[in-house]
C-alpha cells in the first residue's frame, strides 16, 4: 500500500480495491503508519529500498 501510494501516486480508494475491498481510512491509516516507521527504522528503509530496486530494476 505505502509503496503504491509514495511512488505512483495511486488513490486511497484505487488501493483499498486492489487490496480485496479495503476501505480507503484503512489505507490511508496503513500508509501514515509505515511513513512514521520508514523514519525510525533503517531496516525498513532498507528493505522498502530492496523492494523498490526488484520492482523498478
Amino acid at each position: 500500500m505505502y509503496l503504491l501510494k509514495s511512488d505512483l501516486n495511486i488513490s486511497y480508494v484505487e488501493i483499498g480495491r486492489l487490496f480485496g475491498g479495503r476501505d480507503h481510512t484503512t489505507v490511508m491509516h496503513a500508509v501514515e503508519k509505515v511513513s512514521r516507521e520508514i523514519s525510525n527504522s533503517p531496516q525498513l528503509q532498507t528493505e522498502i529500498s530492496t523492494i523498490r530496486k526488484q520492482v523498478y530494476g
